[in-house]
Order: structure tokens, then C-alpha cells, then sequence
């Protein structure tokens, strides 16, 4: 049986190591932190705009484990807020365990926490194995980073305002190893509108008990709180930094959004705390992720890989695929999983020498996977992010009669393009 090593136990890296298991692969996830999913654990948003579409096109392929498990722990589902309709918001306190549930009815997935990746080993152009330590190294048949952008601190100083003691917790941990750089794949680094590199998180989050008792009592039972900024209190050239563009719009400038993820969601990458306790309602307010949300957030899109729409990785080695943030300027969890199950599924088609899987771009997914990749060789597409539920990417979708909530238009679609549960049978 084939043997699948995941580098990193992100949305992405937990997607991949499920379709590899599905499609018959013996896999090992490791983890550097003592906790999976990454940014995941402050996220919390799904199937907002066109992530329904994206997800459901996922379930019709046989792909849905994750999505599933966040519908089942959604605080919320079904709601609004500017710029964004039929959001589920799962409960970040309530995710991580569901998933290392979920990851273990899977037999033949073994999944290690505080198991950082320090190094390679390889035999030409083939990676053999992975080293944790002096003594501890992990061989494959085929790997996938899904080490992620962001990081480590050092990173967050050069291109952001410092380290921000964020969800990453590099100092406790170590930083992000990127594997590919290991095997000497000239990575891609990712800008701002301005030009320069990085882009920050897109949000913060609050302690409930920091905001009035009015406003998280809406928030507890709509999911949602828009509550108005002051005119001089605004700080509109912060959404030029994020990198979720999607939420770049007047109202988030205007207006402190909260959402319920069981934190109070801020939607901007940093508010400085002096000006954010004169807003009436939030003058006790104090930060969860990062504790310096008052200067800063995490830096991210820095060491993206070089890749084919099969996420097998471009360059001098044969058996590297890449996921999540490593496969370019895709924004967020249902990304992160998409690109997650494509190259699971293509590491276990590679070691049977099985052609790789290009999901159609009739779908999506594919047509998603596909633009990014194109845009990622210009200038101006390295300076956008790319998500199904705004921006650029879901005002192409529209255009290209892409979204749909309609279910059954999406699973005939599916069908269409011949990719029906493609991700839910093993390889053969």
C-alpha cells in the first residue's frame, strides 16, 4: 500500500489526508503545534456566497467529511451579513476535536501532534523522507506540504508590524517549515496592492466578556452585530492589508462586524485599542487572537509553491504535491479543503502511476483552481487573494454562471464532468 506523508494539520492538511486514505493510502499527518487546523481555529466561516456552491460541489464528489463536520457544529447557519448571504459559522471551541474525530474513523491515517518537520531527506529528485529530529524521520512513497504561508515570526516583523502572538504560536512551537523550500523549489511570495509583500490576516477576535452585554446578546442570538464607528474613529486604509479582499468593503469601515464563532469575530486585521474602547459598547475590549490585534496580525502568502493544476509541485522533484495556502492566493477553510482533497487524491494516483486528476473547470472548484494558477504568473494576479465568496474570484464565478445554491443543478453538474464521488472510492 501506498505510503502518504501530510506536512501539516491545517483545513488543508487534514482534507488531504483523508482523500488519501480514501483512495487507499497509508498516511501520516504531522503537526507542529499541539493543536490541528491552523487558522481554523479562530476561522469559523463557511458556505457564505459562493462557498455553498464550492461546498456542495465537494459533497457531489465524495469530498464532504470536513464540510459535514463543521455543518454539524455551526453556532449559526443559514445567515446574512454585508456583503455575504447563507453563512454557516461553526464553533471554533468545538471544531478541532470533531475533526480528530473524524480523522480517526480512518484507519489508515495516523496523525501526529508536536511533530515539526525540520528537514528532508532525498534520493535525486525524490523526497524520501521527512526529519522531525535527530532520531525520528518519517519515510513516503509521495508528500504533501500543507505547511501553510504564514510565519514564522521573523516573517511577521519583516513584511507586518512585529509578531503578534497569534493562533501560530511560532515562539512556543517553532516556525513553518516549508518542504519545499527544503527541496529547493523557488517559492513565490505573494503582495499587497501596493506592492509589497504579505498580506495580514483578515480578523481579529474579542473576549465576549470585554463588549457591552447588549451587543454580544445580538451577536449570541443573530450571529451577527453591526455596531456604527464613529466618523473619526474609522480606519479605512486597513482594509487594503487584509488578506481576505472579500471583506474589503465600505460597511467593514464603517461599522465594528462582529460575528459568533463562540469568540466575537472582529472583521478587520487589527484595530488599535485606544480608538476601539472610545466606540460605545466595547470600552472594556480586549483581544483573543492575536493579543497584539491593536497593532497587528499574522503575515501570510509568503512561500507559495510553483505548481500544476493537479497541485503537483513545478520544479527538480517528482513526488511533492502542495495544499491549502502553499497552492497559491486562495483564501480560507473551504479553499484550503478543496485543494486539500485534490492533492490527497492525486498523491495515491501518482504512486500507482495513475493519470492525475484536473477537476473540470465547469465546476468551480476547478475553474478556481485553474484561474489562480494563471493569475499567479502576473504581476497584478500576485497583488489580489482569491476566495468563492468575494472579490474577484466570486464576481467571475457570476459571470461564468458558476454559483448556485441549487443542489441538485450542482450534483447534475457534477455528474456532467463525470466526477461523481471521484473522492469517495479508492483508487485503481
Amino acid at each position: 500500500m501506498a505510503k502518504v506523508v501530510v506536512v501539516g494539520g491545517g483545513w488543508a492538511g487534514c482534507a488531504a489526508a483523508i482523500a488519501a486514505a480514501k483512495a487507499g493510502a497509508d498516511v501520516v499527518m504531522l503537526e507542529r503545534t499541539d493543536m490541528l487546523l491552523g487558522t481554523g481555529l479562530v476561522g469559523g466561516i463557511m458556505r457564505n456566497n459562493g462557498r455553498f456552491t464550492a461546498t456542495e460541489e465537494m459533497f457531489a464528489m465524495g469530498g464532504g467529511d470536513l464540510f459535514e463536520v463543521c455543518d454539524q457544529v455551526s453556532r449559526h447557519k443559514n445567515i446574512e451579513f454585508p456583503g455575504h448571504k447563507h453563512a454557516n459559522l461553526y464553533d471554533v471551541a468545538k471544531v478541532e476535536p470533531a475533526v480528530r474525530n473524524r480523522l480517526s474513523q480512518y484507519k489508515n491515517i495516523e496523525f501526529r501532534t508536536l511533530a515539526r518537520v525540520r528537514d528532508i531527506h532525498m534520493e535525486g529528485s525524490k523526497i524520501t523522507a521527512v526529519v522531525i529530529d535527530e532520531t525520528d524521520a518519517i519515510a513516503g512513497d509521495v508528500f504533501i506540504d500543507a505547511s501553510g504561508t504564514a510565519g514564522p515570526q521573523g516573517n511577521c516583523g519583516k513584511y507586518g508590524n512585529g509578531c503578534a502572538m497569534c493562533i501560530y504560536r511560532c515562539p512556543t512551537f517553532g516556525g513553518r517549515v516549508s518542504i519545499a523550500g527544503k527541496a529547493g523549489i523557488k517559492e513565490i511570495i505573494g503582495k499587497k496592492g501596493d506592492g509589497s509583500f504579505g498580506a495580514m490576516s483578515g480578523s481579529c477576535k474579542l473576549h465576549k466578556d470585554s463588549i457591552r452585554d447588549d451587543i454580544i446578546d445580538t451577536l449570541n442570538k443573530t450571529g451577527v452585530a453591526v455596531v456604527p464607528i464613529p466618523e473619526e474613529l474609522r480606519k479605512e486604509d486597513a482594509l487594503s492589508k487584509k488578506a481576505c479582499q472579500q471583506y474589503a468593503l465600505k460597511e467593514f469601515a464603517e461599522n465594528v462586524i462582529l460575528l459568533d464563532t463562540g469568540h466575537a469575530k472582529l472583521m478587520t486585521p487589527y484595530y488599535p485599542l485606544d480608538k476601539l474602547r472610545h466606540i460605545p459598547g466595547f470600552e472594556n475590549a480586549r483581544f483573543e487572537d492575536p493579543y497584539s490585534g491593536g497593532i497587528g496580525n499574522s503575515m501570510r502568502y509568503i512561500g507559495m509553491c510553483p505548481r500544476d493544476n493537479h497541485l503537483k509541485v513545478k520544479g527538480d522533484v517528482q513526488n511533492l504535491f502542495c495544499a491549502g495556502e502553499k497552492a497559491g492566493l486562495l483564501v480560507g477553510h473551504t479553499e484550503a479543503i478543496v485543494t486539500g482533497t485534490l492533492a490527497g487524491h492525486n498523491a495515491v494516483r501518482l504512486t500507482l502511476n495513475k493519470p492525475l486528476l484536473e477537476i473540470s473547470p465547469s465546476l468551480a472548484v476547478g475553474d478556481a483552481i485553474a484561474h489562480v494558477n494563471e493569475q499567479m504568473q502576473t504581476d497584478e494576479g500576485l497583488t489580489k487573494k482569491y476566495t468563492f465568496s468575494g472579490s474577484v474570484y466570486f464576481q467571475r464565478m457570476q459571470e461564468k454562471g458558476l454559483y448556485t445554491t441549487d443542489v441538485n443543478a450542482i450534483r447534475q453538474r457534477v455528474g456532467a464532468a463525470g466526477l461523481s464521488d471521484v473522492f469517495a472510492k479508492p483508487v485503481s
